[in-house]
């Protein structure tokens, strides 16, 4: 009796962690998914700001992947998706510059006037920075946004945002480092696939910024 017993329960647990298993795959593989899905999404829906999220900066100057993005921004507000184009970003021990101000310096550049271009200066990570522009905007009387970002990082940064109180859409970079390779586009895709999840299970984030080249 009691071998029998041990059986059954033997075979319940074995079809449970089966059961675990297959529903994992198909959340993540569902995921993944979205996340190719929305990266191939450029919304040129006219907005109140375009927000730019920060990345790399060396001594004020953007890294690869920051201007591709900056420029990215400068092409919407062009199109007049926007009159407002925020930059967002912290800065690093040591560094004299924000992310937000360098790209803020970029923008003008460009020959952007610098009354349409707004820095917000912090934000060390995702979270952290649409949780920055949505204080900012809001102040403004402001609450609508498309999101300029790598592809593969647009759904998190929209759930975040929407999350944050923002009405975001997104218009991803095309060009830069995160699209060169499939091997990147690849490796960018696991890395939000994870980064969401782990996201929507807590609420927080699970960033590293000091990436080089990001």
């Amino acid at each position: 009796m009691g071998e029998c017993v041990v059986a059954v329960v033997g075979r319940w647990v074995s079809r449970l962690l089966i059961g675990v298993v297959l529903i994992a795959i198909v959340l993540v593989a569902g995921t993944a998914a979205r996340v190719w899905q929305v990266a191939r999404v450029n919304d040129y829906s006219p907005v109140d700001a375009i927000a730019v999220l920060g990345a790399a900066q060396y001594n004020g100057v953007p890294s690869d992947v920051f201007r591709s993005r900056l420029d990215q921004a400068a092409a919407l507000y062009e199109e007049g998706v926007a009159p407002l184009i925020v930059t967002v970003g912290g800065k690093q021990v040591g560094d004299v510059f924000t992310e937000a101000a360098a790209g803020k310096s970029y923008l003008e550049s460009t020959g952007i006037p610098a009354a349409d271009v707004l820095a917000v200066e912090e934000g060390a990570d995702t979270l952290e920075s649409v949780r920055a522009i949505s204080r900012e905007l809001s102040g403004l009387g402001l609450s609508s946004v498309v999101i300029t970002t790598d592809p593969w990082h647009s759904l998190r940064t929209r759930v975040m945002a929407n999350d944050a109180g923002l009405q975001a859409t997104t218009a991803p970079s095309r060009s830069g480092p995160a699209v060169l390779t499939r091997e990147s586009q690849f490796r960018g895709i696991a890395r939000e696939t994870a980064a969401l999840l782990y996201y929507q299970f807590t609420h927080s984030s699970n960033e590293l910024r000091n990436v080089p080249g990001l």
